[in-house]
């Protein structure tokens, strides 16, 4: 039997879920489904509100501009995420998008935007990062929201950094050694499941005295990504698909 239904549309809501929970739509997700869709009275959903796992609703019509869903059974209990916090250098516009997106498809279960001398934007937009971030999970079968960080400076970032939460930053001037090498053996060191969180820097690269600082921190992992230069957004799932294979979720 699948484990996810891919058949079905998924809908977050805000809402909490339970058997027979009514759950009043916003005027946007009403107009999406009613108008945009065209679903019938009637039509099977599913909801899930990042907490209280993921429920098979129907559809109720209230004209063309208001739609409730109300929850008859639940199809997956919440799972407990994964500990992946994704570090960034601020992106323009579509690939951040991209790069958001593809971070919580594959585990991230925070996106915390850091700010370096290099940055090419320091403007957030955190309600977007939130809307690709529902995007994604909707599409992906995904239970479970990432905290959406506020942009913080590197410098401060450094300075409250928790040493049981392995920082591992991917330098371009690393030694281009065998990634999966390193990574394992920083395994040994670690808990069975690690909190682990991976930087990637904007691509004008670190500055100097940043290199420096974060190689100052106890719990780093310096991380070359091959002998090729990667723009940021590739770097991302390069990363992320390294670290969740050998000390993340990915692991049987």
């Amino acid at each position: 039997m699948p484990r996810y239904d891919f058949t079905t549309r998924r809908l977050y809501v805000e809402a909490p879920l339970a058997q027979d929970a009514r759950v009043e739509l916003d005027r946007s997700q009403a107009h999406y489904l009613c108008n945009v869709l065209r679903l019938a009275e009637g039509a099977e959903l599913l909801a899930f509100n990042g907490k209280d796992g993921e429920w098979r609703v129907s559809l109720t019509l209230k004209g063309r501009k208001s739609a409730v869903l109300l929850a008859k059974s639940m199809t997956r209990r919440q799972e407990a995420g994964g500990d992946l916090h994704y570090l960034f250098a601020p992106l323009k516009h579509a690939r951040q998008d991209y790069m958001v997106q593809k971070a919580v498809e594959m585990g991230a279960s925070r996106l915390q935007p850091v700010l370096t001398r290099h940055t090419q934007t320091e403007r957030i937009n955190e309600a977007r990062m939130r809307a690709n971030a529902i995007e994604a999970a909707e599409q992906c079968g995904i239970l479970a929201l990432p905290d959406i960080a506020s942009a913080v400076r590197l410098d401060a970032l450094l300075a409250t950094w928790p040493q049981e939460r392995l920082l591992i930053f991917c330098d371009e001037d690393a030694d281009r050694g065998d990634p999966i090498g390193t990574l394992q053996a920083a395994k040994v060191h670690l808990a069975a499941q690690p909190s682990l969180a991976v930087l990637i820097g904007p691509e004008g690269g670190f500055d100097p005295a940043e290199r420096a600082a974060l190689l100052a921190q106890p719990a780093i992992l310096r991380l070359s990504l091959g002998p090729r230069i990667l723009r940021a957004d590739t770097a991302a799932v390069a990363a992320i698909t390294l670290v969740q294979a050998v000390l993340g979720d990915w692991r049987s």
